[in-house]
């Protein structure tokens, strides 16, 4: 079965440099972009919501099968392991410039003479 592009799950993105990528956001069609399962429980038929206005999805071509598509399940392992490579790490990059933005918070908030987060007061001479 090609990629259901009237399911509502079914997703394609391009991108200035000519990229489209098309898949399942449940990822339910481990062939895509050539293919969705043939009885996907999950096929929910695009509708139009209220209030909205759905246009016409232009999707570049499909690109062409690979020969063992179908065949091979070593592709389809492939893709998850980079998935699951790329899940991983997001956790610990969020991690990461969350520390860096709460580093450069810190040292933004610091006043000469003062207590973090307060900027000093400066000092008069009394003349006299």
């Amino acid at each position: 079965m090609p990629m259901r592009q009237d399911c509502k799950y079914f997703e394609s993105r391009s991108y200035p440099n000519g990229d489209t990528v098309r898949k399942c956001d449940l990822d339910l069609a481990p062939e895509a972009p050539w293919r969705c399962p043939d009885d996907c429980p999950s096929y929910t038929r695009r509708m139009v919501d209220v209030n909205w206005s759905h246009g016409t999805l232009v999707t570049p071509a499909t690109p062409d099968e690979p020969a063992s598509l179908g065949e091979d399940d070593s592709i389809a392992a492939l893709l998850d392991a980079a998935e699951d490579i790329v899940n991983e790490a997001g956790p610990r990059v969020i991690a990461d410039l969350e520390r860096e933005s709460s580093k450069r918070r810190f040292l933004k908030g610091r006043g000469k003479g003062g207590t973090p987060g307060k900027p000093g007061k400066k000092k008069r001479r009394r003349r006299g």
